[in-house]
């Protein structure tokens, strides 16, 4: 058996609550996001897990999450790798604007197809496969080889980079991906087999 790899979307973010496209925009956490992230951080502790490596992107939101799980896991000194790959999905020129503005502005189906498709990118942005085109190296070039050689991982990271990243590990086509919601500060454990399938898929629940 492989060792741990553990991915968490970082805690409510300021713009989570206002209701605006995020994208590589870098606002803080909330008081809930902040609330969240230490929950899971005790949560952790509470199941005995103390990762090996942790790796975050490049936006704050997502490494204020991994400082704070950390803090509450009692773990110091450690190495941190943060990496644009991991960045949440670029919304264009959508981002900083408000999803309801944005639907009275392109209409509620286009929209739609600009938030919910699998390959149709909003203006000036990436489509989810085009954030899988930069997540999916790297994990199987960074961070897969320390699952398999038996140590633990923890990745902070964002709603669409994640889901991403679990599209390939769980097989989803992109129909299936669409669908999948994250919420937000649920850490999600996997073991994977020899052959780097997965052996086991768990929601650690506080």
């Amino acid at each position: 058996m492989s060792g741990t790899l553990i991915l968490v979307r970082h805690g409510q973010s300021e713009w989570n609550l206002k209701n605006l496209f995020t994208g590589w925009r870098n606002p803080g956490l909330t008081e809930k996001g902040i609330d969240e992230a230490r929950a899971t951080g005790k949560g952790l502790k509470a199941a005995g897990i103390e990762p090996d490596f942790y790796y975050t992107s490049a936006l704050r939101r997502a490494q204020h999450t991994l400082d704070l799980m950390l803090e509450e896991m009692g773990i110091e000194n450690v190495t941190i790798t943060r990496n644009i790959a991991l960045n949440e999905r670029d919304y264009g020129d959508l981002a900083g604007l408000n999803k309801d503005d944005a639907r009275e502005k392109w209409g509620e189906e286009q929209v739609h197809i600009w938030r919910r498709s699998y390959s149709t990118q909003p203006p000036g942005g990436e489509s989810l496969r085009d954030t899988g085109a930069r997540v999916w190296p790297y994990y199987m070039h960074t961070i897969q080889p320390h699952v398999m050689r038996g140590e633990g991982v923890l990745i902070s990271a964002h709603g669409n980079s994640l889901r991403a990243l679990i599209m390939a590990l769980d097989g989803l086509g992109p129909d299936e991906v669409v669908k999948l919601e994250l919420p937000t500060g649920m850490p999600i454990l996997y073991r994977l087999n020899e052959d780097t399938s997965v052996a086991e898929k768990r929601e650690l629940k506080g």
